[in-house]
């Protein structure tokens, strides 16, 4: 991987016009940074832009580096893959609870 300082976004900007994009990671409303995944030609780029320091691009020397690149920021940031069957199973569990707890409320109330 080879890394050059941007100083504008500017650049940064130009660059995504003009590249295919594979993958956007973060988010600068909620986070301190945002990585645009993309390719021109033959050239892998990570596009970071960020508040907290400088601007980067990103290099990569084929596309298992990039892919792999792809993967650590997604659990550097948070968005690594998950489960939604899961969590849906979860959340509705809560809401039984809640439900039950309710209709208990409810129950006492009548006496």
């Amino acid at each position: 991987m080879e890394e050059i300082e941007i100083s504008s976004w500017l650049t940064l900007d130009a660059l995504k016009k003009k590249a295919d994009l594979a993958e956007t990671v973060g988010n600068l409303q909620t986070g301190h940074s945002m990585s645009v995944f993309c390719q021109i030609e033959d050239d892998y780029l990570e596009l970071v832009y960020t508040d907290a320091t400088a601007n980067s691009l990103r290099r990569y020397e084929d596309k298992d580096e990039f892919e792999s690149a792809i993967e650590q920021r997604k659990e550097e940031d948070g968005e690594a893959a998950y489960d939604e069957d899961r969590e849906c199973e979860e959340d509705e569990d809560d809401d039984k609870d809640e439900d039950d707890v309710l209709e208990a409320d409810a129950e006492d109330d009548d006496y």
